[in-house]
C-alpha cells in the first residue's frame, strides 16, 4: 500500500472515531460562560440580501442585480430586501437587545466604489461609516466582508470579471479603500465569501452569477461559458487576489490599525453512501476537492497533486512568486457550514474526454435538495464536528471563526421557530465540544439576523431570528422563538433542548405565536 495511501485511511478512521466520541459526549447543557472569554457571538448578513436601495445614492448594479433582473432571482430581488440601507439604526438596536458581541455584514463594492474602479462614492462612504459607527458606539464589533458574490457589473462587462487577471489590482484597490476609511474601526476582514462553491456554481454549473456554463453541466441553461476550465481560473484570480489584499495590509496596515484578514470557505458533512472502500475514497476526494482547492495553496503555496493529475493544464500553475504571496496569506479562516451530503463513487468520470470540477474529483454529493429545495436542514451537529476536525488535523487548527451556521424555514411561518432553536442549541453544542477537543474556533456566527433576500431561493424561505414583514410598507423587524432563545444564551442563561422547547410556552412570547399571511 502507498504511504500517502495508507495515511488517508488512517486520518479517516482516526475522524470516524473522532466523531462518534464527539457524538456519544454532546452538550446539551451549557452556557456561555462555558466557552473562552473572549469567544465571540453574533449573527450576520450581506450587502445584497438586505439593504435595498438598489438604485439610491450612485450605487451600481453587481452581477447579482443582474442576475436577478433577467429572471434567476427565484422570483425575487434585492431592490428593497430588508432596507437596512435606511433602517440600520433600527437594526442594530435590535443587536443591542439581542446581546450580539458581534455583527458581520459585506460591503457593496458597487455602492462604494460604482465603476468598481475609479472615484469612490460619498453616498456610499457616508453609510458604511455610519453603520460602523452605530455599531461601535454600541459596543458591537464589525466583521466585514469585502466581496460576496456581488462583483460590480462594470467590471464583469469590462474584462469577464473573476476571470480576467485585471481583477487583482482592481480588488486590491477597493480593498485599499476600504482599510484606509474603515480599518481604524474594523478589525476583522473576510475577502470572498466561499470562493469555492461561489467558483462552481458561477462558472460551472451556472446557478450563481455570472451565469457562466457549457454543456452538458449546466443546472441553468447558458449562452457563455466553459465549464471544464473557468472554474480552476475564477479559484485561481481569488487566491491570487485575496493574497494580493492581505499584502497590503500587513505591508501598510497592519502595524497601525492591528487587523485580521482572512478567508471564508464552504463546507458540509461528509456522509459515505455506502459503507465501501470506493465511496470512502470518494469522501477524501470531495474533501480535497472542495477544501484542499483553497487551503492547500495557502498553507503550500500549490493545488493538492490529486487536483492537478485530474485537471491537468485546466488548473493554472501558480509562479514562484505568486505561489510565495499566496503561502500563509491568512490570518483566520472563516467556515459556512449548514448541512451534510452523501458521497458516492464516480470514478469512472475520470476516463471521459470532456469534465467539470464534479467529475474531475470522481465523486458525486448526493441529497443536493437539502440545499436547494424549500426544506428544514437535517440537525446534524457531528457533521460541523467533523468539519472543524478536519481543519485541525488536515489544515494545521487554524485560527476559525464559524461565519455561517443556521436554520432554513418556510418564509411566513410561524414566530415560534421551534425548529430553529433545536438546530442552533445542537449546534452551538456541537462547536463548544470541538473546542474542549482542541479546535482553534474563535466566533460563532448565527446566519441570519433577519429574513433576507436567500441567495438559494429567494423569499421563499427563512433563516432570521427576526421576521421582516414584507407586507408592511415599514418593512417591520418581529423577533422569532429563536431571537428570544439566543438572548436569554448570550445572557448567561444554561440552554438545555428541554429549556428550549418550553420557551415555546413562556407567556411572555404569547404576542409573538401568530403566523404573518
Amino acid at each position: 500500500m502507498e504511504p500517502q495511501i495508507y495515511l488517508t485511511l488512517v486520518f479517516l478512521l482516526v475522524l470516524n472515531l473522532s466523531v462518534w466520541v464527539f457524538s456519544t459526549t454532546h452538550h446539551n447543557d451549557y452556557s456561555r460562560s462555558d466557552f473562552p472569554v473572549h469567544f465571540v457571538f453574533g449573527s450576520g448578513t450581506s450587502a445584497y440580501q438586505v439593504e435595498g436601495a438598489a438604485n439610491e445614492d450612485g450605487r451600481t448594479p453587481s452581477i447579482w442585480d443582474s442576475f436577478a433582473h433577467a429572471g434567476f432571482g427565484h422570483g425575487g430581488n434585492g431592490d428593497v430586501a430588508c432596507d437596512t440601507y435606511h433602517k440600520y439604526k433600527e437594526d442594530v438596536q435590535l443587536m443591542v437587545e439581542t446581546g450580539l458581541d458581534a455583527f458581520r455584514f459585506s460591503i457593496s463594492w458597487s455602492r462604494l466604489i460604482p465603476n468598481g474602479t475609479g472615484p469612490v462614492n460619498p453616498k456610499g462612504l457616508q453609510y458604511y461609516n455610519n453603520l460602523i459607527n452605530q455599531l461601535i458606539s454600541n459596543g458591537i464589533q464589525p466583521h466585514v466582508t469585502l466581496h460576496n458574490y456581488d462583483l460590480p457589473q462594470a467590471l464583469e462587462d469590462d474584462y469577464e470579471g473573476w476571470l480576467s487577471r485585471d481583477v487583482i489590482k482592481d480588488f486590491t484597490n477597493y480593498a485599499d479603500v476600504c482599510f484606509r476609511e474603515f480599518g481604524d474601526r474594523v478589525k476583522y476582514w473576510t475577502t470572498v465569501n466561499e470562493p469555492n462553491v461561489f467558483a462552481i456554481g458561477s462558472y460551472d454549473q451556472g446557478l450563481s452569477p455570472p451565469k457562466r456554463c457549457s454543456p452538458p453541466f449546466c443546472i441553468i441553461t447558458s449562452s457563455k461559458g466553459n465549464s471544464t476550465f473557468e472554474p480552476y481560473l475564477a479559484a485561481h484570480h481569488i487566491l491570487l487576489a485575496h493574497s494580493s489584499v492581505v499584502r497590503l495590509y500587513r505591508r501598510k496596515y497592519k502595524k497601525q490599525q492591528h487587523g485580521f484578514v482572512g478567508i471564508s470557505l464552504y463546507t458540509f458533512g461528509i456522509v459515505p453512501q455506502t459503507n465501501t472502500e470506493k465511496d470512502r475514497a470518494a469522501c477524501e476526494r470531495i474533501r480535497t476537492f472542495y477544501y484542499g482547492w483553497i487551503m492547500e495553496p495557502l498553507l503550500h503555496g500549490d493545488y493538492p497533486n490529486s487536483m492537478k493529475e485530474n485537471a491537468g493544464t485546466r488548473i493554472p500553475a501558480f509562479t514562484t512568486r505568486e505561489s510565495e504571496q499566496v503561502k500563509g496569506s491568512y490570518d483566520f479562516i472563516g467556515i459556512i457550514h449548514y448541512s451534510k451530503f452523501n458521497v458516492s463513487d464516480d470514478s469512472d468520470a475520470l476516463n471521459t474526454t470532456l469534465r467539470d470540477f464534479s467529475a474531475d474529483s470522481g465523486a458525486k454529493l448526493l441529497a443536493v435538495q437539502d440545499i436547494l429545495a424549500d426544506e428544514e436542514y437535517p440537525v446534524a451537529p457531528w457533521a460541523l464536528q467533523e468539519v472543524l476536525e478536519t481543519f485541525k488535523t488536515l489544515y494545521g487548527n487554524p485560527p476559525i471563526f464559524i461565519h455561517e451556521n443556521g436554520q432554513r424555514t418556510a418564509s411566513n411561518a410561524s414566530l415560534d421557530d421551534v425548529s430553529r432553536v433545536e438546530y442552533l442549541q445542537a449546534y452551538i453544542g456541537s462547536v463548544l465540544d470541538s473546542l474542549r477537543n482542541g479546535s482553534n474556533v474563535k466566533g460563532y456566527f448565527v446566519w441570519s439576523f433577519m429574513d433576507a433576500y436567500e441567495l438559494v431561493d429567494g423569499y421563499k424561505s427563512g433563516f432570521g431570528l427576526y421576521y421582516v414583514d414584507r407586507n408592511d410598507p415599514e418593512l417591520r423587524r418581529y423577533p422569532k422563538l429563536s431571537a428570544e432563545w439566543y438572548k436569554q444564551f448570550l445572557n448567561g442563561s444554561r440552554t438545555s433542548l428541554v429549556g428550549a422547547i418550553e420557551l415555546e410556552e413562556d407567556s411572555s412570547l404569547a404576542s409573538l405565536g401568530h403566523s404573518f399571511q
